[in-house]
C-alpha cells in the first residue's frame, strides 16, 4: 500500500494550502508517499497569536485521529505546516506515526546550511512566540535575529507587497546581521522562497518543503 503524508495547513485561508501545496511538488516522486495537503476548516485564518496556536491543538489532534482511522493499515506520516508547531506534542501523542513541526524542520534544516540564522515572520508580536521554540530547542545561539514584514497571512497573498517585504527583511538579515541562511517564518511565503534566494544569494529554507522532505526520509525508511 502507497504510503501517504498528510501536510495540514492549521489556519483556513485555502490560499497558504494551495501555495505550499505547489511548492511540495518537487517531492512528489514518481513511486513514492502520496502527498496530500489539507486545510483545517475549524482554524483561524492565519495563526497570529498565542490564542491562535493553542485555539487548533485539540481540532489537529481530532483531523489526525480521523485520518488515522481512515487509513488503518497505510503507513503516513503528518506535517503541521505553521511556524508556530501549534499542536505538535499533543498530535504526537495522539498517533504512533510521524509527526513534523515546519519550526522544528526549517531550523534543523538551516543549521546544515549555515552557522548564523535569520528567520523573516509576519508581525513583529510573532518574534517573541518563535523565540521560545527557538529556546526551547536549545538554538537561541544559532538563530541569530528575525525580521518582520508586518503583513498578515491574508495579506500574504500580494505577491508584489509581499516580495517587497521579504527583500528589504532578507537584506536587512544577510547585511546588518551577518545571516547566512535564512528562514521563511510562515508557510505562506512557501511560493517565494526560489525568488528570494537568487535575489540574495545565500540558502533560503522553506519550512513546509523542510519538513516533508523528512517526513519522506522517515516514511521511506520507517523510523
Amino acid at each position: 500500500m502507497q504510503p501517504i503524508i498528510f501536510v495540514i495547513n492549521p489556519n483556513s485561508t485555502q490560499a497558504v494550502t494551495d501555495g505550499f501545496d505547489k511548492a511540495l511538488d518537487p517531492l512528489r516522486l514518481a513511486n513514492g508517499p502520496e502527498i496530500k495537503s489539507l486545510t483545517l476548516k475549524e482554524g483561524p485564518p492565519g495563526i497570529e497569536s498565542q490564542l491562535n496556536v493553542d485555539s487548533v491543538t485539540m481540532p489537529l489532534v481530532a483531523l489526525v485521529q480521523e485520518l488515522d482511522q481512515a487509513n488503518p493499515n497505510r503507513p503516513k506520516a503528518y506535517v503541521i505546516a505553521c511556524f508556530s508547531d501549534p499542536g505538535l506534542h499533543a498530535v504526537r501523542e495522539a498517533t504512533s506515526s510521524p509527526v513534523l513541526g515546519i519550526s522544528e524542520s526549517a531550523v534543523l534544516t538551516a543549521m546544515t546550511l549555515g552557522q548564523r540564522i535569520g528567520v523573516i515572520a509576519i508581525l513583529r508580536n510573532s518574534i517573541p512566540r518563535h523565540g521560545r521554540l527557538f529556546g526551547a530547542m536549545g538554538l537561541s545561539d544559532r538563530v541569530v535575529a528575525e525580521a518582520p514584514l508586518g503583513m498578515s497571512v491574508v495579506e500574504l497573498a500580494e505577491t508584489e507587497k509581499t516580495r517587497e517585504g521579504l527583500k528589504h527583511a532578507g537584506k536587512l538579515l544577510r547585511d546588518q546581521h551577518l545571516c547566512d541562511v535564512i528562514i521563511l517564518g510562515c508557510a505562506g511565503m512557501a511560493q517565494h522562497r526560489s525568488w528570494l534566494q537568487k535575489q540574495l544569494g545565500i540558502s533560503v529554507v522553506e519550512p513546509t518543503q523542510a519538513a516533508t522532505s523528512m517526513a519522506l526520509g522517515r516514511v521511506l525508511l520507517q523510523w
